[in-house]
């Protein structure tokens, strides 16, 4: 039996094209990873170059697109395709920024203040009583909860690992010694009611959230004038977040929890290129 190439009547898959809605300036920045990447591990040969490669990632990562139709649409095997994203995501992930490092160039640039929020990426439900801790109860859905720091303007500067979806954004800030980087970097943070409680300093707190009401404590005008400023000012943090989103990877994360964290990273870094160019 000889093996060939060719399709039979009929059979030929078809292949349509697809708008990526990113810049040239992100592709040929992926592109060059790649080249110095390979460079160092010494390998000489790709079945495709490394500008064809960036742009089959940035599908995946931007559209979602499945692995098998991007494998099938440029005759390669998904093996190929999962390998090739798995490996572009690492590279990027080691680019992004620390927490230390991320506040202290917001103090060099004369930044006052950041903007921290919590987010739940939705996840598929897995089997098994594991699974349960990934339930929130928040959003009801399985997820994953990620901490994320912006700049005042929006702009992302640091996303923590991920944690099972029903963490609280306290619980994940203590977890990542926000508190104590912050007064490090000699700067202060915005943040919602969820993260009442984390700054206990009455005098010089770092960490500003709103005015709650309660059954026995209506806000008064004033009170409600502050909240009213204070979500002006965390606006942005949303944007930040919209930003990150645009990636419909992020839709519903289908891959191992494990990874997420590297995933995050990566779309951090490629969010960065396409917002700041």
């Amino acid at each position: 039996m000889t093996k060939t190439k060719k399709y039979a009547e009929d059979t030929r898959p078809i292949v349509y094209q697809c708008h990526l809605s990113l810049s040239t300036r992100t592709v040929n920045h992926l592109a060059d990873l790649l080249r110095r990447h390979l460079k160092v591990i010494r390998s000489r040969w790709r079945i495709l170059p490394p500008g064809k490669i960036a742009v089959i990632v940035l599908a995946v990562l931007r559209h979602d697109q499945r692995l098998a139709d991007m494998a099938g649409g440029n005759d390669v095997s998904e093996s190929t395709v999962r390998r090739w994203r798995d490996e572009l995501i690492g590279i990027l992930a080691a680019q992004a920024p620390r927490l230390d490092r991320a506040l202290k160039k917001v103090a060099k640039q004369n930044g006052e203040v950041v903007l921290i929020d919590g987010t739940l990426i939705r996840t598929q439900r897995r089997t098994g009583k594991a699974d349960r801790r990934n339930y929130s109860g928040k959003h009801r859905t399985h997820g994953l909860h990620f901490l994320a720091l912006t700049d005042e303007n929006g702009r992302l500067i640091w996303i923590s690992a991920a944690r099972p979806g029903r963490t609280h954004d306290n619980t994940a800030a203590r977890h990542d010694h926000i508190l104590a980087h912050l007064r490090a970097a000699g700067l202060g943070a915005l943040a919602d009611l969820g993260f009442r409680g984390l700054d206990n300093d009455i005098f010089d707190p770092v960490i500003v959230t709103g005015y709650a009401a309660s059954r026995t404590h209506k806000l008064t005008p004033g009170e409600k004038e502050a909240n009213r400023v204070l979500a002006v000012g965390r606006a942005p943090v949303e944007h930040g977040f919209a930003h990150l989103k645009n990636w419909r990877i992020l839709a519903k994360l289908r891959t191992d929890p494990a990874h997420a964290t590297q995933l995050l990273r990566a779309l951090l870094v490629l969010t960065n290129l396409e917002v700041n160019r």
